[in-house]
């Protein structure tokens, strides 16, 4: 018997947070629909580096400009319509935070402690990338606190 391979779809994103007063936040968005909270994600386009699409992801979806680490965080995986999807991600750290950004009207956006944000994310594998996000959060500050 001949087993079917499933084509997986690479995908990058970011979580975008930010330091106020003295603790990480993290920006959470809703998907479209509503229903559940993730971070800013997609496809990477052709010729474009997955930290740079993650920047463009974060800015269509969530409205944020920052700056990317080019050190993948970690990779989780999802089912979406019948697809496997893996997404790489990247800690963007936010300068700017727009009202006015492509998917406005179809989001919501909310800023939330760490441990707040691996209570809300659907997908189990994204919260243990947050959960060691999390676990490395003094060592984080330390030195961009």
């Amino acid at each position: 018997m001949s087993r079917k391979i499933s084509k997986v779809f690479n995908q990058s994103g970011v979580i975008p947070y930010r330091v106020n007063n003295g603790k990480v936040e993290i920006l959470l968005i809703t998907t479209r629909n509503f229903q559940h909270w993730v971070i800013p994600k997609g496809d990477i386009p052709n010729g474009m580096s997955p930290p740079d699409s993650a920047a463009k992801e974060a800015w269509e979806e969530a409205g944020v400009i920052g700056q990317v680490d080019a050190n993948e965080l970690g990779t989780y995986k999802y089912r979406k319509r019948g697809k496997s999807y893996q997404v790489k991600t990247y800690l963007l750290a936010v300068d700017m935070l727009s009202e006015d950004y492509p998917e406005a009207s179809q989001r919501k956006r909310q800023w939330v402690e760490v441990t707040k944000a691996i209570r809300w994310v659907k997908f189990n594998s994204l919260k243990r990338i947050l959960k060691g996000f999390f676990q490395v959060e003094s060592q984080f500050c330390a030195f961009r606190c």
